[in-house]
């Protein structure tokens, strides 16, 4: 059973909102190099056609450059092109370039799409599969994956159900377990007793439900709608709300939580136009974005939202913001998830150096260990950390999303959890860190 204790961090309010930018998955072919104006070189090494684990560290992404949750993936891409840049400026892995060789996850409602691109990903036999976004779309590509013996590490699943899912699945994101004390933290601080549910029947809803109504009660208070084993879940696609909003405010709750992706663009106005307040109303990572060009100016003011992941300091987003500038031409804003990609790829790289290989199954061997699983010298970067790899020391990768190392489940044995509140533009704003550990 997981266990979460949770401590708050708070930290200097940073303006920073998260807006939904598209971005294309990179295509097989050359590299491209690009210099910022302040002289650093970001490169994009995109793996050439028939690039094999015997000459590369053959990266494959399987992330959402479609569907609901498409602004996930910028940032994603992001921080597995920054680290791919970062390992072959630091020298690649035993001199052997990374590469990466990209394939679109799509999201939960049309999974044929993640189940093309894991195939995609599998016949190239890559060294390192980075993604999904969707904890149900990693679910359905999990049991391939590992039947070929490749790596999957997402930089953003959370679901319970992958907590030790088997050994060739890892996350760098927390479970469900650390977001739902952290929401339903949030939520009873407040002052808030009776809370509804909006709810959709899907593994991440349903699940962060679980955990946030277990620390609601445990704080004293009360789920009145939408609550475990009630039955009132809505079936994701859902476009219109009138009866679930009415049946959930006839219960008059002080507080209501919307877990969902992007059926809250039809939530939200529903909530407005039956008088719901927005400072009452909480929402979670799959849906904590920038609304700004779907709601009136101020809609959301106030509302507030929990994302898994540590928010980057101003110089490692000002790497992102350089690599997606110079090396994909577009304009980086939000940064979700951009720490935990990065260190999912750094650490395939890192293993990969311990492993002297490039193999995905050598890999999976040494994952826990550069993590630190058994203690070792710390260090922060690829640069940092593969001169000790080489000479036999073992390390702990202190990475960029602040989590702590591998436990037995392949997941963070501590996270953190953002809070944002919406500002009068729609946009959610970085307010403080809450830490939660996870113990077994």
């Amino acid at each position: 059973m997981i266990q979460s204790k949770i401590t708050l961090r708070t930290a200097i309010l940073a303006g920073a909102g998260i807006i939904a930018i598209a971005l294309s998955g990179c295509a097989s072919g050359g590299s491209t190099t690009a210099t910022t104006a302040a002289g650093s070189a970001y490169t994009a090494a995109n793996c050439a056609t028939g690039a094999s684990t015997a000459d590369n560290l053959v990266v494959g992404t399987i992330l959402p450059v479609t569907g609901n949750l498409s602004f996930l993936d910028p940032p994603e891409q992001a921080g597995v092109g920054l680290a791919v840049s970062d390992i072959n400026a630091a020298g690649g892995v035993d001199g052997k370039m990374a590469c990466i060789l990209a394939a679109d996850s799509g999201d939960s409602t049309d999974l044929t799409v993640s189940t093309a691109s894991a195939q995609k990903l599998i016949t190239a036999k890559v060294s390192v599969a980075i993604g999904a976004a969707s904890s149900s779309v990693s679910l359905n590509v999990v049991d391939a994956f590992a039947s070929a013996k490749i790596v999957q590490i997402s930089p953003a699943n959370t679901s319970a159900k992958l907590s030790g899912y088997g050994p060739y699945y890892w996350r760098t994101a927390p479970p469900d377990s650390v977001q739902g004390s952290a929401l339903g933290q949030l939520v009873t601080g407040d002052g808030n007793k009776k809370v509804a549910f909006l709810v959709f029947n899907d593994s991440y809803g349903t699940g962060l439900r679980d955990f946030t109504q277990k620390a609601i009660e445990a704080s004293g208070g009360t789920v009145v709608y939408g609550g475990t084993g009630k039955g009132q879940e809505f079936p994701p696609g859902q476009t219109t709300f009138s009866s679930e909003v009415t049946a959930a405010k006839a219960t008059n709750p002080d507080a209501i939580v919307v877990l969902a992706f992007d059926e809250t663009k039809a939530i939200i106005p529903e909530l407005v136009a039956q008088g719901w307040k927005m400072p009452k109303t909480y929402l979670s990572d799959g849906n904590t974005s920038d609304y700004g060009k779907d709601f009136a100016a101020g809609t959301m003011k106030d509302a507030q939202g929990t994302v898994p992941g540590a928010y980057p300091n101003d110089a490692f987003k000002g790497q992102l913001v350089a690599w997606a500038k110079d090396v994909q031409g577009t304009t980086l804003s939000d940064f979700t998830y951009g720490p935990e990609a990065y260190d999912s790829t750094t650490l395939a790289a890192l293993a990969a150096l311990k492993a002297k290989s490039n193999v995905s199954a050598d890999i999976q061997k040494q994952l826990a260990a550069v993590s630190g699983a058994n203690g070792g010298t710390k260090c922060k970067s690829f640069a940092e950390c593969a001169p000790l790899v080489k000479a036999g020391t073992e390390i702990q990768y202190v990475g960029q999303a602040g989590t702590g190392p591998f436990n037995t489940k392949n997941e963070p044995s501590s996270a953190f959890i953002g809070i944002y509140k919406f500002d009068d533009a729609n946009k959610p704003i970085w307010q403080s860190a809450i830490e939660g550990q996870t113990s077994y």
